[in-house]
């Protein structure tokens, strides 16, 4: 994905030969994401900064997510019931 968002940019050409800039910065975090999601989330800002216009409001959201561990949304929701069990069983609310 964070591949694709920065080669995106080179059909439209408004941006000049910066597309170009940006595609060869996103192919190197792209590659530092295959194995760090702390990259992903990288490559997602970048993106966030690059389509202001577009995308600004869901890539924050994913850079966010991916510091985390990138967890399924069963995964999250599962840890939420575990800890309002957990503060249940406590009396802590």
């Amino acid at each position: 994905m964070v591949g694709g968002t920065g080669a995106a940019y080179l059909s439209g050409g408004g941006l000049g030969g910066w597309e170009f800039a940006f595609t060869a910065v996103a192919t190197y975090v792209a590659y530092r994401g295959l194995d760090s999601w702390t990259f992903i989330g990288i490559g997602r800002l970048l993106h966030t900064v690059w389509d202001v216009v577009g995308c600004a409001i869901c890539d924050p959201v994913i850079a966010l997510w991916c510091p985390g561990g990138g967890r399924t949304p069963r995964e999250l929701v599962r840890a939420v019931r575990v800890e309002r069990v957990g503060s249940l069983e406590t009396g802590v609310r």
